[in-house]
């Protein structure tokens, strides 16, 4: 198992988490995520054998949210 912590500094609310969780979490492979509002930032735990970090970035990104890199 991959754990990775992501900067979005796009997150401000609820709708934000509920977004990113959903999106993230529908991924073959990702076994937990979580928003966190302050500090802006998503845990994510996934199995590298079945999504890559840049796919779970990219599922971010769909949601109208800015990983910098």
């Amino acid at each position: 198992m991959t754990t990775a912590t992501l900067a979005v500094p796009d997150i401000s609310c609820g709708h934000c988490k509920s977004s990113i969780e959903g999106a993230v979490g529908a991924l073959p492979g990702v076994e937990k995520v979580e928003v966190h509002i302050e500090p802006k930032t998503v845990d994510v735990a996934f199995d590298d054998s079945q999504v890559d970090l840049d796919t779970i970035v990219e599922a971010i990104e769909e949601q109208g949210y800015t990983v910098p890199r």
